[in-house]
């Protein structure tokens, strides 16, 4: 055991450079609003994820554990011991306790997971462990030590077993109209937790450009020598600010269907909050315990999530969002407009301190306030 703590394997554990390590780091630190307004309303329903975890047996998480187990690779020190350092070095970084499982499993198609009610399993697939160098490898058992720590394995399969049950009782009138609903919802709930585990896999890997890289391959391909960090964020703000209102609904039915945000998105997002004074806070030491999740708002939580989609669509180029925008604001003026429309109906409010120089009775319009003669009697 090391001075840190650390079991040592006779490998080394920590990466080449020195990196910051998080004590006690909430993982309300690096969650996306959105997401995070909906993990601590969850977390507030006491024995919710508990219920369903005494129900796994339910679910096919014991059958995948079993698939896994048979047919894939468990990292360990003697299998694929490089990544069996980089979990270490993650779990580390973020002060996870319990190292999560890894599998590597043969599949091409480059991707990574992490799934589980009882305990989180991370599985990475060959076409990704092929794809990526050492320290954009490490971003993503980062990205992936992030769901773990969030809990996202939980509650994704805790809402993915009701989206479930719900399409069992999809015959009722309307009950479709609601599924949608909810899958919808869910949906965007998945695309804003990835911003989150993105936002980990910076805070374990811290190399921005690693990060970008990575992003970079799984939508190109290893063809690294042909691409471009900056020219990729590009792509990134042209999506945002091109077309028209067309493209705008375009750009919104490809994105339903998706569990994760387009890479470019993901990127340029990233890029946004690295450059954030809320990382440079976290990096500097500054950033909320696991110990106080139990006192975190819930109220403060949806109204952070409301304040980021407002900022969204407000900072937003894209013709929909600007549309919006113009709209909310030709409302407010309207709304200005009918207000001031009322004043017009109001009795005016009498003077405070009498009457104004100009504002008073002319001479001979009314009385004055001396004698009329100068007798001081009434005249004729």
């Amino acid at each position: 055991m090391s001075d840190d703590g650390r079991e040592q394997t006779g490998r080394e554990h920590v990466p080449s450079r020195q990196r910051r390590r998080f004590p006690g780091i909430s993982s309300r630190a690096y969650e996306h609003p959105a997401d995070r307004s909906a993990l601590v309303a969850l977390r507030k329903l006491s024995g919710f994820d508990t219920v369903f975890k005494a129900l796994s047996g339910l679910l096919p998480e014991r059958s995948l554990r079993l698939l896994f187990l048979s047919d894939s690779v468990r990292v360990s020190e003697r299998q694929f011991a490089h990544l069996h350092d980089m979990l270490l070095d993650a779990c580390y970084i973020l002060d996870l306790e319990k190292v999560p499982p890894m599998y590597v499993t043969q599949d091409p198609q480059p991707n990574a997971m992490c799934i589980g009610l009882d305990e989180p399993v991370i599985v990475l697939t060959t076409g990704l462990v092929e794809l990526l160098d050492e320290e954009e490898m490490r971003a993503v058992v980062g990205h992936e030590v992030g769901h773990a720590l969030s809990g996202h394995s939980v509650y994704r399969t805790v809402l993915l077993f009701l989206t479930t049950l719900a399409l069992k009782v999809a015959w009722i009138p309307l009950g479709n109209l609601a599924v949608m609903a909810l899958v919808t919802a869910l949906r965007e709930w998945f695309r804003k937790s990835e911003l989150s585990a993105d936002r980990a896999g910076l805070l374990v890997g811290q190399d921005l450009r690693a990060s970008m890289r990575g992003l970079m391959k799984l939508a190109g391909g290893n063809h690294l020598h042909e691409m471009n960090v900056d020219a990729f964020l590009e792509q990134a703000e042209e999506y945002d600010a091109g077309g028209d209102l067309r493209d705008s609904v375009l750009k919104i039915l490809n994105v339903l269907p998706r569990s994760h945000p387009f890479a470019t998105i993901r990127a340029a997002e990233l890029k946004r909050w690295a450059e954030s004074r809320d990382h440079q806070r976290l990096m500097d030491g500054h950033y909320p315990r696991r110990s106080e999740d139990k006192d975190a708002s819930v109220g403060d939580s949806f109204r952070e999530s409301a304040a980021s989609y407002k900022s969204d669509v407000k900072g937003s180029k894209d013709p929909l969002m600007k549309l919006v925008t113009d709209l909310a604001g030709g409302a407010g003026d309207l709304g200005g407009r009918v207000r001031r429309g009322f004043d017009g109906f109001r009795s005016p409010a009498p003077p405070k301190d009498g009457p104004q120089n100009g504002d008073g009775p002319q001479n001979g319009d009314g009385p004055q306030d001396g004698p009329r003669g100068a007798s001081g009697q009434d005249g004729e």
